[in-house]
């Protein structure tokens, strides 16, 4: 069976739309809460969400769904989505969920979910709640409805976790970082845990309205943050999504770090640290230069599908630790169980305060190849991989780069956009040849 809702990260959309309406939702949670009962007689769930207004329609749809299927619900409030992962873990519940569309506008939101083990869950999971979606309801009698309260102290909680996943003995002391939530998720959990840290912080993006998330500030709007570095004269910018479950920094230099450098500093400081780092995951979009300089120190790195749930499941058959996007999804599996913005930037200034170095010296030799990545609106019902068009202009741009470049087109799993990427040395090549690809798409 196909999935109709569930895309690379859960289900996400326009609120008002399909599936992200409140009837929906509502048979959604009874859904899921028929499928957790299946192995156990009363679960109980973790509800938390970012700071869009929507989540407030969301939330009590899901909770109403869950009720309705003999299932307990922990409310959190606003929290990111690594720390729904973390907590549902720490608190031995049966699922976490959280009301998000991470990097998307305030208008979009969706909903995505934690194993018991604070895990993403496989396709099969996501199959199984899509065929009850299309069975009957079956509402226990009023005896047997769930309750619903609200978790104490959520935030609390996970900033210590947060903490913990750093030694003893880091301290950020005489280090002024600017701290930018994207007025989401993570705007009153960030900026305490790099102050209790000891750094002196800087906050922008963290005055939530409900309708500001991720506008002009964030990892998807990383200018901000970089002026924000140059005014106030401080040594990093740290940038997450609207979810934080992303990374983006920024140095005093003003120079900005994606995720494929970012998990490069990961693997490096492992190394200098006599750790073993058998294997990396990237995905079809980590840039070429990091995996040859990975190669370099006998690091091997293997390319998953794109989406961090992906990454996961192949660290996850290999045994390894390390993986990423260059959106800035890093996973660190011996430090949590899923992507955390908060958690990989500890992650990347201890690796900086342990090479007595700055950041750009740890990358040093790594010369990113200069990447074009557009992102071409389709019309209804039009199937790209029919478009003989983009076909006949995708072999004319692979055999014109050679080995200098690569070409990855693919359809968004989050969006309804088709995204055509081209990586090459020579970067005005590649734009050149990425608008040819895209005008090709375009045509239909």
């Amino acid at each position: 069976m196909s999935r109709n809702h569930f895309g690379t990260d859960g289900i996400r959309g326009t609120v008002g739309r399909a599936p992200i309406t409140p009837d929906f939702m509502l048979r959604l949670g009874h859904a899921v809460g028929r499928v957790l009962r299946r192995s156990s007689a009363r679960p109980t769930v973790l509800v938390g969400k970012d700071t869009r207004i929507s989540g407030y329609m969301i939330e009590s749809a899901l909770e109403a769904g869950f009720a309705s299927a003999g299932v307990d619900v922990l409310l959190s409030g606003p929290l990111p989505t690594p720390g729904v992962a973390y907590l549902t873990r720490a608190l031995r519940l049966d699922l976490g969920v959280v009301i998000s569309a991470s990097h998307n506008p305030f208008a979009d939101n969706g909903v995505k979910f934690f194993s018991a083990a604070g895990e993403k869950l496989p396709d099969e999971w996501e199959r199984d709640v899509e065929a009850v979606l299309e069975e009957p309801a079956q509402w226990v009698d009023s005896a047997g409805l769930g309750k619903a309260r609200r978790l104490a102290d959520a935030s609390g909680r996970y900033i210590e976790f947060c903490k913990s996943t750093v030694p003893h003995n880091l301290s950020l002391r005489g280090l002024k970082i600017v701290v930018d939530a994207a007025h989401g998720a993570a705007y009153h959990v960030a900026p305490d845990v790099f102050h209790e840290l000891g750094a002196t912080v800087v906050k922008i993006g963290c005055e939530p309205d409900g309708l500001n998330i991720n506008a002009g500030v964030g990892a998807t709007a990383p200018k901000a943050l970089v002026a924000a570095v140059a005014q106030h004269r401080a040594d990093y910018g740290i940038a997450l999504d609207g979810d934080a479950d992303r990374l983006l920094i920024v140095d005093a230099e003003g120079r900005l770090y994606n995720g494929d450098e970012l998990l490069y500093v990961l693997a490096h400081d492992r190394l200098a640290q006599g750790r073993p780092v058998p294997g990396v995951v990237g995905t079809l979009m980590t840039n070429i230069a990091v995996e040859q300089a990975l190669q370099r120190r006998g690091v091997q790195m293997v390319r998953a599908k794109v989406g961090d749930r992906y990454v996961l499941e192949e660290l996850v058959a290999r045994g390894w630790q390390l993986g990423g996007e260059g959106s800035g999804h890093l996973l660190a599996l011996d430090r949590h169980t899923t992507g955390d913005g908060i958690v990989s930037a500890l992650q990347v200034l201890q690796a900086v305060r342990r090479a007595g170095q700055p950041l750009a010296a740890l990358l040093e030799g790594v010369q990113l190849f200069p990447q074009t990545l557009l992102n071409v609106r389709l019309p209804d019902g039009s199937d790209w991989t029919r478009n003989t068009a983009l076909q006949d202009a995708r072999e004319t741009v692979e055999r014109e780069l050679g080995d200098g470049g690569r070409v990855l087109i693919r359809a968004s799993g989050t969006e309804p956009v088709l995204r055509v990427m081209v990586e090459a040395r020579d970067g005005e090549l590649g734009r050149r040849c990425a608008e040819r690809l895209a005008a090709a798409a375009a045509r239909g």
